[in-house]
C-alpha cells in the first residue's frame, strides 16, 4: 500500500508517520499492494484530528476522527475503517478478493451486517445553471447538507455540501 502522510498547520513527526505505517499494515491486508492511503493530520486549538482516505480497485474508504492527541487519532480511524469494512463486508468483498475478508476478521466478534440497500425516496431535480455561490446561498435557503446544480462555468453537474468544519465542499465530477 503506498501511504502519503499529510500535515496541515503542523508537520507530522517521524514517529507520528512510524506509528501510522504500523496501523495502517493492519489495514493494508484487505487491500494488498495496490491501494493509496492518504493520512491528513490537522493541529486544532483543543484537539488534533486525522483522517484517512484509502482508494483501491475504484472504492473509496473514508474516515475521520478527533481526539486529544494524534495517536489517538489515528487509532480511532483505522478501527473506523475496520469497522466500515466489517459493516459492509458481503459488499466490500465482492469489490475485493472472494473470501479475503472472513480470512483476516476474527471470528468471535459479531458483525452486524447491513441489509440491502433501500431507496425510500426518489425526487427529481430541475438543474438550471449556476454559480457556485448562487448554489450555496440556494442550500442554505432550503436549509440542507447539499445541493446539487448545473456549473454555469463548467456546464457540468456538481454538488456543494455543507462541512463538518463549518465549510463547504464542492464535488465535481472526473469521467
Amino acid at each position: 500500500m503506498k501511504i502519503t502522510i499529510l500535515g496541515r498547520k503542523c508537520s507530522p513527526r517521524e514517529s507520528f508517520k512510524a506509528h501510522a505505517e504500523k496501523k495502517l499494515a493492519k489495514v493494508e491486508r484487505f487491500f494488498g499492494d495496490d491501494a493509496e492511503a492518504k493520512v491528513t493530520a490537522t493541529v486544532e486549538k483543543s484537539s488534533q484530528t486525522v483522517e484517512i482516505t484509502i482508494v483501491n480497485s475504484g472504492m473509496i474508504f473514508r474516515a475521520q476522527e478527533r481526539a486529544e492527541n494524534m495517536n489517538e487519532a489515528l487509532d480511532k480511524c483505522v478501527d473506523s475503517l475496520v469497522r466500515q469494512i466489517r459493516k459492509n463486508k458481503t459488499r466490500v468483498e465482492k469489490k475485493l478478493r472472494n473470501g479475503v475478508i472472513d480470512d483476516l476478521l476474527p471470528a468471535d466478534e459479531p458483525i452486524a451486517e447491513e441489509e440491502d440497500f433501500e431507496v425510500v425516496r426518489t425526487k427529481t431535480v430541475q438543474l438550471k445553471p449556476q454559480s457556485v455561490e448562487e448554489a450555496i446561498l440556494q442550500m442554505n435557503l432550503l436549509d440542507h447538507q447539499f445541493y446539487v446544480f448545473l456549473n454555469a462555468e463548467t456546464n457540468a453537474v456538481n454538488v456543494v455540501y455543507k462541512r463538518s468544519d463549518s465549510g463547504y465542499g464542492l464535488i465535481e465530477p472526473e469521467i
